[in-house]
């Protein structure tokens, strides 16, 4: 057996004896309810009053430092610390010698007492009345180098952001970030709605999804990659402005900036065109910007970033001819594409379809210099079968991808609404030789289409990567609570 691990037995071994202290002196260590009348932090803005008033507060301990017949600790809740003087005079010594001998970094206790402030002016409390409220079993990190282990701090998680305050932070913007984006959709008469997450057939994306089998119904249903075509419906059925913020799956890699289980939110809006998407999106991300950074600059990557609107508009072709030297209108022929890739050092098989291909080269010699918000938009038609062809040329449509520090974190069409064509696309697609992720025909989705559905603008941000970038997290893992792991073994 490892050092390590005979090193945490013995600790358990440890704190289960002074379990069985506290529970012989308090009955139990996980009492039901104990007594809280202020947060750390509120019962410290009282400290100066006159006189100082008696409080209760109940958190974990984070330190402990013992002399003699006095110690000091610091209890954590929600709001932040207080001090804890615990003297044995004021206490008792009963319960001081219980506290003495029983408490550890990492409990949970109720404590009560009246206010003051230490010789170094802390606002502490003269603890007079002490229980524990839960027992830790297992020792905390390291209080002063935190949680340094990347494996463990993924896998127990509870234990990173407990030691962490970079990781607390980060999950407590991400949680602002989501509310603020939700409160401005909502002021613009947004309905928020809930889409299926199993699925009879899975579209609104380009994926390899996950199967599961819907005992009660005799068949395979999927786990949805996208919830597009549902909140299109939606448009159909008459609701003009619906969003969704939800979780996606797709049962493709991982690396640092995918995951087979991440967070969108998409909106759609009826009447709307690209330029209203543009619109929408930069006053998203604007104010998910203000939430971390608490303006529109922000460094990311160390690179400084001004967020504030106009942002550049680059289109697909020019991006292409600018950093892969590489005119798509002079050909159709997949031999130069693959020839213009090799010269910069990307592999692409020839075998792919041209979406694939396009995506492969874009992704690696495009994205990593859009680093100032831009937008990449007229997509060539075949890379977007749910999007509207463009009036001038047919051979591009109304899309647009946002970048960020060479990242992609939004796409936004203006809606194909036309049945005929929208079915014409996606049969295309789905005979397309060595396309295993092509979307299938969604017949109940066309049939929805042709009762109509308004001209409309749509437009999904992961919400994921949008944290890992403005939190400046080194991988899209960190942005995520719970991430996926491997197993162990």
């Amino acid at each position: 057996m490892p050092e390590s691990t005979t090193t945490s037995e013995k600790l358990f071994a440890a704190r289960k004896a002074k379990l069985a202290m506290i529970e012989e002196a308090q009955r139990t260590a996980f009492p039901r309810r104990v007594l809280r009348s202020f947060l750390a932090n509120d019962a410290a803005q009282h400290v100066d009053d006159a006189p100082p008033p008696q409080v209760d507060v109940a958190g974990r301990i984070m330190s402990i430092r013992r002399m003699g017949k006095t110690a000091f600790a610091h209890l954590r809740d929600r709001s932040g610390e207080i001090q804890l003087f615990i003297n044995e005079k004021m206490l008792g010594e009963g319960s001081y010698k219980l506290m003495r001998d029983a408490l550890d970094v990492g409990d949970f206790v109720s404590a009560g007492g009246q206010l003051f402030r230490t010789r170094t002016q802390e606002p502490s409390i003269r603890v007079e009345r002490i229980t524990i409220a839960a027992k830790s079993l297992r020792s905390l990190p390291e209080k002063w180098h935190g949680l340094q282990d990347p494996e463990i701090r993924l896998r127990q998680r509870y234990l990173d952001v407990l030691a962490n305050s970079d990781t607390r932070k980060r999950f407590e913007f991400r949680a602002q970030i989501i509310s603020t984006l939700r409160q401005i959709l909502d002021d613009q008469d947004f309905l928020e709605v809930e889409t299926p997450t199993l699925q009879p057939i899975y579209g609104g994306g380009t994926a390899t999804p996950f199967i599961t089998h819907y005992a009660s119904l005799g068949r395979d249903y999927y786990l949805r990659i996208a919830d597009e075509l549902y909140l299109k419906r939606l448009l159909v059925a008459g609701y003009e402005r619906v969003y969704e913020i939800c979780k996606n799956f797709r049962n493709e890699g991982v690396d640092s900036t995918h995951s087979p289980e991440f967070t969108m939110l998409e909106a759609y809006q009826a009447f709307a065109d690209l330029d209203e998407m543009r619109t929408l999106t930069e006053t998203l991300l604007v104010a998910a910007v203000n939430v971390v950074h608490g303006s529109t600059q922000a460094t990311i990557n160390e690179h400084t970033i001004d967020f504030s609107p106009p942002w550049k508009r680059l289109t697909y072709r020019d991006a292409l001819r600018k950093y892969a030297q590489i005119d798509i209108e002079a050909t159709d022929d997949n031999t130069a594409l693959i020839e213009a890739a090799q010269s910069k050092g990307v592999t692409i098989d020839r075998n792919w379809p041209r979406p694939k291909q396009l995506d492969e080269l874009t992704k690696h010699v495009v994205e990593p210099n859009l680093i100032k918000p831009t937008f990449l938009e007229r997509y060539p038609a075949e890379t977007a079968p749910l999007a509207k062809r463009c009036d001038d040329d047919p051979r591009y449509v109304e899309r647009f991808e946002l970048f960020v520090d060479g990242m992609e974190i939004g796409n936004a069409y203006a809606e194909l609404n036309d049945p005929i064509d929208q079915r014409t696309r996606l049969e295309a697609q789905s005979t397309t030789r060595n396309n295993e992720e092509a979307m299938p025909v969604d017949e109940d989705f066309l049939l929805a289409l042709e009762h109509g559905m308004p001209p409309a603008g749509g437009v999904g941000i992961g919400i994921d990567r949008l944290v890992m970038i403005l939190t400046n997290a080194p991988n899209i893992r960190e942005a995520i609570l719970f991430p996926q792991l491997r197993d162990r073994s």
